[in-house]
This record gives structure tokens, C-alpha cells and sequence, in this order.
């Protein structure tokens, strides 16, 4: 009856939607007239090719109503709204502009401009934007950027999913991110970090409809102006509200067999105030996935058990996200620019497993007991700022900021876990009743103020400083409350257990100054750079185990990189940078977590800091047919934090209650900087253009990773990832893509994660010059569960898991665009970033930023 009630609403919304589409269809198309003409070199009279063509109504030249490029040989043709006086102008690298004004009366549908010669100019342009057919890749001295956009699979796709495609990035069956082979990155959001994406990486984007992004950039080697913290590099997500003058709104929504969603967009200019506006929800509604496993000893006795589990669970979540940004140009030299951002979601989800535990010594049954569990959650990040530019009168280029950002991140959990003893022989009575029913209560906050100040200023033609200082205050509050009954008294009440509930403060100052230099010389461009920071952990228990804690980090971090451009269409690049990761209180806590009787973590508040060094070499062509990038990269770090997993006595666990030690043998987990990580890894994607309406694209990874850890493990091997697909544009605006993308088992410390494949296929339509777009969309359809096995080894045990998950997909999606997408929300060049905890063993990424 639920699934009913919710198809019905996703249809209800869906036929909404249809009806915007028709009012909107009914209103008509405004007059178009088409250019044309061909564009040839001066001595040679050969095409030129790539030239960008601007058309401006003559009134307000500055304010462009088409804009297209030549192709390989020079000619161009485009269709042009409007009537009146225009204005065109054609510019090409190293060339002299063209200009030619002309009228266009009512009714006139074509203006030829026959052929025009370009001729060369004294002067080199001193930066070069290839911009033919928008290639989906990109690269720069320091990052790669994926054009979201301008793929047709954006109007279907999850960004999870999207992410597959980006050059040096993966993403696994089970949904972990790794970008260069780490997960240990950065995510950024329209140049400002969301802190909420380290505690929900994957559930965010895989909320997050690909269609609301404009672009991905992957910042391989970023600069001192950057946060130091993210061993993998930086992420930035660039959502849509990019342009040049006028308006737009946009309205879309999507129905599929996991549930329905909906956006909103909209930009506005009048005057010198810009607004942009926009708005997303998302429900999902996961159907029952299956899990279980196996843990066997390796080393026989009376007081350890061999264990079997299996289970199942179901879920539903929702997200939503809006954001809203304004500029005030008070003239030509002083910006100011505001901002405000909501993300969140909540989630429910239920299940049930079974733990059955056999000796190792005949395998006879020694306990069995199962667990049912509920929970309910919600995740919230809310932020602001605002950014004040000043540019300088007299020299081009030199500008100074002063950025302000508040954030406070408000978290909620209710969750229940209820234990069933149906068997236990005398020798584990004692271990079965340390299982007790237990509610927790948990709510987490975390607010923050930055300061930051940025000041760059160009020296001769050639030369650029820049430097900058930063100064976060944050407080974390965590106050989680647990409650317990014996599992066998299922009609009482629960009794509030304060021994084991743990509300605790903790103050988390980065105070961090840079400096960076940057060389640009004919072909060559250079970067050097070196940041400072100096971190304050400060945590106080006001209720539980733990102990109250002070501890400072400073580390000082260098970056270099090198770009030598091949040609106006390829480049060349070299870069080393130093990366760290601080951990966070889920690593530092000393308090000892003993909720799961068979396996005890604790903290180490002595943990260190982790430097990550990273050397990587790339080379980029993107031509009309071609676009490639490969990169390979040498990574190692001599100090990570590795949790260390062995097989012991609950008697030899430091800190457990003794009326609650039965001398039995358990896992216990606890954190060191012992690991030495070597990774050597080679990317490569390429795109070829087989036709102007034919597009096969394929997104390489393969690694090596030799890992060292305590107690003498050491793990090594190669794993490799794949992503390749074919997109095709069929007459009237139909577009096909079909994908698949797999990947073998991936290496860890102790063991291996799991293989997996998939595919997906999806069938776009555009009407209306591309303002409404409808599409239909499947994934996974020949088979409704995929699997995933994990092998774990450590000292004394052996640990394997499996999981079945759901993975079939299908639905249809609509959107239509009001306007032309001509109005931009003017930002300071520099603002604010923060991107400076590592989190738990989260496996996807971590919160940043990026100007």
C-alpha cells in the first residue's frame, strides 16, 4: 500500500511537471534568423579552425546573444534570435580580431558573410581556451575538469554515477570514491568546502540529480591557497547559475523505481544586483538488501568461537539542497559577494541478523542469537559568507580579499537494536549476557567561523605572488545517550546507562599562512609554493569514559608544479605535492567502544598528523576528434593511521569493566601511524569524436599498492578499473548511450575488497531548441542483485564478507528551461575553503573547498 501511495505521488509530480512543459510550449519561439560563412587564412587560404564567433546586439555589444567556434575548416553556421542592428566579432589565438556590423529586418531568416580572412597579430594572447564542440575533458597546469553538462547522460544520472566517467576518479560496486587510488580526498561545492559530504559522501551524491552540475574539476596538485589536508587531491563540484546577462528558470523532476525528486533553478539580474536561486529534493526508497560473513581463528582453543551471521535490511532517505548567491558590483574595481547553503536529508531504515558461533575444536554449536534493529536519522549543513574584492586601479591583475563564513552542521540519531538468546552452552553464559537491548540517543553540532585574507599581485609580465592568511574557529558538541534493558525482559523499560553514554566538547583551531609563486613564460608555466598550519585539538568529557585531551599539530607543506605547452591543443605537465591528513576525534577518542561484545575499538589520542608525498606526470591533446589525457603517479606515505585488528583475550584488553571479562578471545581495534603505503598508479581517458553525432569515450585506472602495517603485514597487488560507453545523436534531437564499467578486487592491509560490473542505457529527446528535454533511463536490468565479497586476514583470524544489494534501475526524468541562461552571479576570485579533518574509516570523501 506505501509503494502504491508513492508511485501515485511520483506520477502526480511527473504529470505536473508535463503540464509547466505545456504552458510553456504553447507560448511560442521568438524570430531567428542563421549566420554563415567561412573563415581562411590571409597568406594560406587554409580554414581556420576553432575561432570563436561572438554576435551582440549592437546596442549592448557587451552582452552576447550567440556565441559559437569555426571548425576544422573554418566555416560556421548558426541559428540567431532576434532582429535589429548586431554586432560580429571573431577572435582567434595569435590572430587579429574581426569585426563586422549588419542588420537583420523582420522576416529575413539568413545573412551570409561569404568568406573572411584572418591575418596574424603582433601580440600573442598570453592564455589559450580550446572551446571546439565543448570537449568533456580539460586540463590545466594543477586540474582536470569533466564538462557535467554537456553530456546527454547528466539528464539521468545520479553525480555518483556521473563520477565514473571523470578522469582519476573510480568509483566501486559498493559506491567508495577514490580519487589518484585514494580515499582519502577533498570535496568542494562551488568553490566553498560542505563539511556535511564527510559525514554522508556517498548518500549525498548519490542523491544529487547530475543535472543541477555544471562541471567537475579534479585539482591533482593543489597550491598553498588550499587547505592541506586530502592525501588524493581535491574534488570541486560546479553546480549550474554560470553565464553572462539576462535570466532563466529551469524546472525538472524524475520518477523511477527507487522513488521521485524535483528542482527548481532560477537567475536574475537588474542593475548591478545579481540573484541566483535554486532548490532540489530527492526521495529514495531502497528495496531489501542481504548481507553476512564468517570470522574463523586461526589459532584453535576453548575460548574462542568460530562465527556465521546473515541478515537483511531495508531503507528510504530523502535529500534536499538549495542555494542561494548574490553579488553587488559596486564598480568596476570593488565586488562584493553573498552566499547561503542548505544540504541535508534524513534516512530510516530497518533490519534483522542472525550470529550463530561454532568451535573451532569439532564445530559443534556453542551459542546462537539474533538482533533486530531500527533507526532514524537526519543531517543538515546550513552556511554563509560573504566576500569583499578590491582590485587594483593601476595594476592589472594585483587584488586583495577579505572573506568572512559562518557553517553549523547539525546532526540527529534514534536508533534500537534488540537481541533474541535462543542457545547458549554453559561456558558463554557469561559472554550471551553482556548482550543487552540498547536505544541510543544521539545529536551532534558542529559550528564554525573563518576568517581569511588573500592578496596576489602580478610582478613584470612573467611573475605572480600571492599570500594569505586563515584562521578557523570551531566547536564540535556530541552529546549521544544510551539506554539499556536485559534482552530477555522485552516489556520493560529502558535504564538510562551513563557509564556508556558520552556527551564531550571539542574545540578544533587551524590557524594557516601561505605563500605561492607563479612563472608564465612563452610556453612555460611554473608554480611554487609553501603552506604553514598550526592546529589546536582541545576535547572535554562531560559525561562518560573518556578523558579530557590537549594536543597540537604544525606542519608545513610544499607544492611545485611545471606546464610546458606542446601546442596551442596539448600540454605537458610535472608537479609534486605534499599532502596530510589530521585525525579526526573518532580516531583520537580513548574511549573504549564495547557495544559489540565480539569486537572492542578504541581510540589513540597520540596519533600524528599523516604526510602523503605525490609526484605525477601528464600529457593532454584534446583536438576535434581526440581528447586524451594520461597521467601516471608515484605516491608514498611513511606514517599513516592504520587500525590495527587482531584476535585476543578480553583479559588483555586495557580498560574493560572486569565483571565484564569472560576470558574469551574477541577482535579489538585500535589506531597507530605505522603504515607504510607505496602506490604507483597510470590513468588514461580518451574520447574520440567518430562522427560530429558519434561519441565512444573510455576512463582507465590501474594501481599498485604495496602496504605495510603492524605486527608484520604487508599486502601488495595491482587492481584496475574501467569505464567505457558510446553516445549517439539521432536525428530530431534523439540521443542513445549505452555504459559499462567494472573493476577487479581492490587492495587493503589485511585483505581484498570485491570485483564488480555494470552497465546502464538511456534515451534522451529534445524539443523546443533544447528547452525541454525528456529522457528514459535503465541500469543493471538482467539482473536485480549484485554481490560483493570481502577477505580480511589478521593475527589469529580470518574475516570474510558478502553483500547483496539491489542494483536494478529504471525510470524517466523531464525538465524545461524558461529564458536564456545569460546571468552570472559575479564571486571574488578568492574566498574562503575549508577542507582540514580526516573522518572515521569512511570510505568515500571528506568536505573542502576551491576557489
Amino acid at each position: 500500500m506505501k509503494s502504491a501511495k508513492r508511485m501515485m505521488k511520483c506520477c502526480v509530480l511527473l504529470w505536473m511537471l508535463v503540464g509547466v512543459s505545456a504552458v510553456a510550449v504553447a507560448q511560442g519561439t521568438a524570430a531567428t534568423f542563421q549566420i554563415k560563412g567561412v573563415l581562411l587564412d590571409s597568406l594560406t587560404h587554409e580554414g581556420e579552425p576553432y575561432a570563436t564567433i561572438r554576435v551582440a546586439k549592437k546596442e549592448k555589444p557587451q552582452q552576447a546573444v550567440k556565441m559559437l567556434v569555426s571548425d576544422m575548416k573554418g566555416e560556421f553556421r548558426e541559428k540567431v534570435p532576434g532582429t535589429g542592428n548586431f554586432v560580429l566579432t571573431i577572435t582567434s589565438v595569435g590572430r587579429n580580431p574581426i569585426v563586422k556590423n549588419f542588420t537583420v529586418k523582420a522576416g529575413e531568416k539568413l545573412v551570409d558573410f561569404g568568406t573572411l580572412y584572418v591575418t596574424d597579430a603582433s601580440n600573442e594572447l598570453g592564455q589559450v581556451e580550446v572551446v571546439a564542440q565543448k570537449p568533456l575533458v580539460k586540463a590545466d597546469i594543477d586540474k582536470i575538469e569533466y564538462n557535467v553538462k554537456d553530456d546527454p547522460d547528466s539528464e539521468t544520472n545520479s553525480l555518483l554515477e556521473m563520477l565514473r566517467k571523470v578522469p582519476l576518479v573510480t568509483v566501486d560496486g559498493e559506491d567508495n570514491i577514490k580519487v589518484n587510488g585514494s580515499s582519502s580526498f577533498k570535496v568542494y561545492v562551488n568553490g566553498k568546502p560542505n563539511n556535511m559530504m564527510s559525514n554522508n559522501p556517498t548518500e549525498v551524491l548519490k542523491s544529487m540529480p547530475a543535472n543541477t552540475i555544471k562541471h567537475i574539476e579534479v585539482i591533482t596538485n593543489p597550491g598553498p591557497k588550499y587547505d592541506a589536508e586530502g592525501v588524493g587531491g581535491i574534488l570541486n563540484i560546479v553546480t549550474e547559475g554560470s553565464g553572462f546577462e539576462g535570466y532563466t528558470v529551469t524546472v525538472s523532476g524524475n520518477v523511477s523505481n527507487r522513488g521521485a525528486g524535483g528542482g527548481l533553478f532560477g537567475t536574475v539580474q537588474k542593475g548591478k544586483l545579481t540573484v541566483s536561486a535554486r532548490y532540489n529534493y530527492n526521495y529514495n526508497d531502497s528495496p531489501r538488501s542481504y548481507s553476512g560473513g564468517s570470522q574463523r581463528a586461526t589459532e584453535v582453543s576453548a575460548d574462542v568461537a568460530n562465527l556465521d551471521y546473515d541478515g537483511s535490511s531495508e531503507s528510504n532517505y530523502s535529500f534536499q539542497s538549495g542555494s542561494m548567491e548574490a553579488s553587488y558590483e559596486i564598480d568596476s574595481l570593488n565586488l562584493i559577494s553573498a552566499s547561503f547553503g542548505l544540504w541535508g536529508g534524513g534516512s530510516n531504515s530497518n533490519g534483522g541478523s542472525a550470529y550463530r558461533g561454532f568451535s573451532p575444536l569439532d564445530n559443534h554449536l556453542l551459542y546462537q542469537y539474533g538482533i533486530g534493529s531500527r533507526s532514524e536519522s537526519s543531517w543538515y549543513s546550513i552556511d554563509g559568507g560573504i566576500d569583499y574584492q578590491k582590485l587594483s586601479r593601476t595594476v592589472a591583475g594585483r587584488m586583495l580579499t577579505f572573506s568572512y563564513k559562518i557553517n553549523t552542521r547539525p546532526q540527529t540519531s534514534d536508533a534500537y537494536s534488540e537481541y533474541g538468546i535462543a542457545f547458549g552452552e554453559t561456558d558463554w553464559v557469561d559472554y550471551l549476557r553482556r548482550l543487552q537491548d540498547q536505544h541510543t540517543d544521539g545529536s551532534q553540532n558542529t559550528t564554525e567561523h573563518t576568517f581569511q585574507a588573500d592578496y596576489t599581485t602580478p610582478i613584470g609580465k612573467m611573475h605572480t605572488i600571492e599570500t594569505g592568511v586563515k584562521y578557523i574557529l570551531r566547536n564540535n558538541a556530541s552529546d549521544n545517550d544510551r539506554y539499556l534493558r536485559t534482552a530477555a525482559e522485552t516489556n520493560s523499560d529502558y535504564q538510562f546507562d551513563e557509564e556508556y553514554s558520552m556527551h564531550y566538547r571539542h574545540r578544533n583551531d587551524i590557524l594557516a599562512a601561505y605563500l605561492g609563486y607563479g612563472l608564465k613564460w612563452e610556453k612555460l608555466s611554473g608554480r611554487l609554493g609553501v603552506r604553514y598550519e598550526h592546529t589546536i585539538e582541545d576535547v572535554e568529557y562531560l559525561l562518560g569514559r573518556g578523558d579530557d585531551f590537549r594536543k597540537n599539530y604544525d606542519d608545513v607543506v610544499p607544492s611545485a608544479s611545471l606546464g610546458w605547452k606542446l601546442s596551442d591543443l596539448s600540454n605537458l605537465r610535472l608537479g609534486y605535492n605534499m599532502r596530510i591528513y589530521r585525525p579526526s576525534i573518532s580516531y583520537l577518542n580513548p574511549y573504549l567502544d564495547d557495544m559489540n561484545p565480539s569486537n572492542l575499538r578504541r581510540g589513540n589520542p597520540e596519533l600524528e598528523s599523516e604526510h602523503s608525498h605525490a609526484f605525477d606526470l601528464s600529457y593532454s591533446n584534446f583536438t576535434q576528434k581526440f581528447n586524451i589525457n594520461l597521467t601516471a603517479r608515484y605516491s608514498f606515505t611513511n606514517n599513516s593511521i592504520n587500525s590495527v585488528t587482531s584476535l585476543v583475550s578480553e583479559d588483555d584488553i586495557p580498560g574493560l569493566d572486569e565483571s565484564k571479562k569472560t576470558g574469551k578471545d574477541v577482535l579489538y581495534t585500535t589506531y597507530r601511524n605505522i603504515g607504510k603505503n607505496r602506490n604507483f598508479s597510470l590513468s588514461g581517458y580518451i574520447n574520440w569524436n567518430a562522427t560530429k553525432n558519434t561519441r565512444i569515450y573510455t576512463n582507465l585506472y590501474g594501481n599498485y599498492v604495496d602496504v605495510k602495517g603492524a605486527q608484520g603485514l604487508q599486502n601488495s597487488g595491482w587492481s584496475f578499473f574501467g569505464y567505457g560507453g558510446a553516445q549517439q545523436t539521432f536525428k530530431y534531437d534523439w540521443r542513445l548511450s549505452l555504459n559499462v564499467f567494472g573493476q577487479t578486487p581492490w587492495i587493503m592491509l589485511q585483505g581484498k575488497g570485491s570485483s564488480y560490473f555494470g552497465y546502464s542505457l538511456s534515451l534522451n529527446k529534445s524539443f523546443m531548441e533544447r528547452r525541454l528535454s525528456l529522457s528514459a533511463f535503465a541500469s543493471n536490468f538482467l539482473k536485480k542483485y549484485n554481490r560483493n565479497e570481502s577477505h580480511i586476514e589478521g593475527q589469529g583470524f580470518v574475516y570474510d564478507t558478502w553483500n547483496k544489494y539491489p542494483q536494478m534501475r529504471f525510470g524517466v526524468s523531464i525538465s524545461y528551461r524558461i529564458g536564456e541562461l545569460k546571468a552570472t552571479v559575479k564571486k571574488a576570485a578568492r574566498t574562503i575553503s575549508n577542507d582540514d579533518v580526516k573522518s572515521g574509516e569512511s570510505s568515500g570523501a571528506s568536505g573542502g573547498g576551491m576557489e
